[in-house]
């Protein structure tokens, strides 16, 4: 099954929500991940809250606390996934033109050293060792469009200015 939510690389849904390229592979594993939490998950979570209920007092009950908390964490893991998986973009990694954009793997000279990463959602790369990095990133942002051989700089979250030139850009094989 191919979902597609949204339209183009890098589209804007609304002003707070932005389109995720997925692979289909990474969607079906959101998708099971989601599933299993929303049922199973929630079940588990239910039960333990209700075991530590009945142990007695509420206040001073750390059991029940760590569950309620480990329940807040979960309910909210739900809502990224739904939002994410609302929100993707889903098909196979865009064929490098030697253009960044979401889904490539760029290699890149940053401040002085060379790094290569996918352009991305994190959750596209799960269980691999490339690192990723966000399009709506600082790095992200000031690379969207650039060709092998072109170079930007961006400001980092704490004002240093950073140079960046794109040595590479290929497809994500999704390894």
């Amino acid at each position: 099954m191919n979902v597609t939510a949204g339209t183009g690389k890098g589209a804007r849904v609304s002003a707070d929500t932005t389109v995720t390229f997925l692979t289909q592979d990474a969607y079906d594993r959101l998708a099971a991940e989601l599933e299993e939490l929303s049922t199973k998950g929630r079940e588990e979570i239910a039960k333990r809250i209700e075991a530590a209920r009945e142990e007695g007092d509420l206040k001073e009950n750390g059991g029940y606390h760590a569950a309620k908390d480990e329940q807040g964490k979960q309910e909210a893991r739900i809502r990224t996934l739904q939002s994410l998986l609302k929100n993707a973009k889903v098909g196979d990694a865009p064929t490098s033109s030697g253009v960044v954009e979401p889904g490539t793997v760029v290699t890149a000279v940053i401040a002085g050293g060379e790094e290569t990463f996918l352009l991305g959602n994190r959750e596209i790369a799960a269980g691999t060792d490339l690192d990723v990095y966000s399009e709506a990133s600082p790095l992200g942002a000031a690379i969207i469009g650039l060709k092998e051989g072109d170079k930007a700089s961006y400001t980092a979250p704490n004002g240093r200015e950073i140079s960046v030139e794109i040595i590479e850009v290929g497809t994500y094989s999704g390894q």
